[in-house]
């Protein structure tokens, strides 16, 4: 008996054996097979656009591919809910004498299946909960979609905006040392006093000043929109484009009635609300028992007699009638009603934020365009003009230029600040007026 018995120890190794070697080569032709990535992009050949910049984004960026491995592990999970546990195998050897003489042919042998059988309507509801949690992952995937497209926006703005700062900036500078260079000739031919080379001077060290920190902000704008990409390599990519400087008042009639039903934020919501009450009914069932039955099969060991054995065993529940659980599922069901109402005022708030800064900056732009601009470039003309006459001063020139300068670099942050609110308005009107996107995509 203890021969047959090693021998059969032995088979079933050299099967284990067997089968593990034969997993361990398949894994290993798979991951030789496995392409190997594409090398990065030369950012000194990539000129990118707005477009392009969205399609790297949904294409590379980290957390967009991590919510997208959660609709997979949420669908693993509700695939793995609508199953019943394995049946399990059964074997028992009762009576066996171990005095006398007698060994194990003489004992009561059976061999069976035992299977744990759930109360009724407990899977259904499980396979219901793992549905709503793969609702639930698809819209914050919609809806990180939706801020990615809105933050890539506003750092590709960010990025055009301070490139123009530093243009704008760069000009000032040259007006200021041109400026400074005419004050120190002018000094030094006995036209002017001292004091008319300091009051030149001190407006360039101002220039040099904002000119470096535009610069810091140009290189921390384009290292942020690299990081929205998944590019980390492009930060030193050029961009091309240019910002919107008439505001689209169209927006502005895309009213919450319109888009907040269908907003991934409120979606996302009212999944969460009804995977919570589907959890409350799946509690209220846990104090039901789930059945375990077993049948066995085999032979009384004295008599040789055949015997067929009936198992069955009902968890009884009388201590634990799962009140901690029904509690949690309750305030579950309460706090998802909270959320919805709580996001459903945090999107209108937003909204009206939004089109108070949309609006006012569209005013801005408009006010900068048509009447300071204009007003600014006519002011240097003249007393351009009039300095070459002799009826102003340098320093009234100076001043002047000065001034042009700093108007047009306000120009430039109000056109920021419009593009900007632009882009938080489409975002979340785009979020409930657009179908969801393709969930092939990550």
């Amino acid at each position: 008996m203890k021969q047959r018995i090693d021998s059969t120890l032995l088979r079933s190794l050299a099967c284990s054996l067997a089968f593990s070697g034969g997993c361990f080569l398949g894994f290993a032709a798979q991951a030789a097979d496995s392409p190997v990535p594409p090398p990065p992009v030369s950012s000194a050949t990539n000129v990118l656009t707005l477009d392009g910049a969205v399609r790297l984004a949904l294409e590379n960026n980290p957390e967009l591919r991590a919510s997208s491995g959660r609709i997979d592990a949420a669908t693993g999970r509700a695939d793995q809910a609508k199953l019943w546990t394995n049946p399990e195998l059964t074997l028992s050897a009762e009576d066996w004498p171990v005095s006398g003489g007698g060994d194990f042919s003489d004992s009561k042998q059976t061999i069976g299946m035992a299977q744990t059988i759930p109360y009724p309507g407990k899977k259904k509801l499980d396979r219901q909960i793992g549905v709503s949690g793969v609702r639930l992952s698809e819209a914050e995937l919609t809806l990180r979609r939706v801020e990615l497209v809105r933050d890539v926006k506003c750092a590709f703005y960010q990025v055009l905006a301070a490139e123009r700062l530093v243009e704008e900036a760069g000009e000032l500078v040259k007006v200021a040392e041109s400026s400074a260079a005419t004050a120190r000739k002018r000094v030094a031919a006995g036209a002017a006093a001292d004091q008319e080379q300091l009051r030149a001077e001190i407006p360039l060290e101002q220039a040099r000043t904002e000119l470096s920190g535009f610069e810091r902000e140009w290189t921390t704008a384009r290292q942020t929109l690299a990081l929205l990409l998944g590019r980390p390599e492009l930060a030193e990519a050029p961009v091309t484009g240019a910002l919107a400087e008439t505001a689209s008042l169209t927006l502005l009639e895309q009213g919450p009635e319109q888009w907040l039903p269908n907003h991934p934020s409120v979606l996302a919501v009212k999944t969460s609300r009804d995977r919570a009450e589907l959890e409350l009914r799946r509690a209220r069932l846990e104090p039901y028992p789930d059945v375990r039955m077993g049948v066995a099969g085999g032979r009384v060991g004295e008599t040789g007699a055949s015997i067929i054995e009936l198992g069955l065993s009902v968890p009884l529940p009388i201590i634990d009638r799962s009140k901690g659980k029904k509690q949690e599922a309750r305030a579950n069901v309460r706090i998802a009603e909270a959320d919805q109402v709580a996001v459903e005022q945090r999107l209108r708030r937003e909204w009206g934020t939004a089109s108070k800064r949309f609006r006012t900056a569209a005013e801005q732009v408009t006010n900068y365009r048509e009447r300071i601009l204009p007003k600014a470039n006519e002011a240097l003309r003249l007393v351009q003009t009039g300095f070459e006459q002799g009826k102003f001063g340098f320093m009234d020139l100076l001043d002047t230029q000065r001034t042009a300068a700093e108007v047009r670099l306000a120009y430039q942050q109000k056109l920021l600040e419009l593009n900007v609110a632009q882009a938080e308005l489409e975002s979340l009107a785009a979020g409930g007026l657009h179908p969801p996107p393709d969930k092939s995509q990550p």
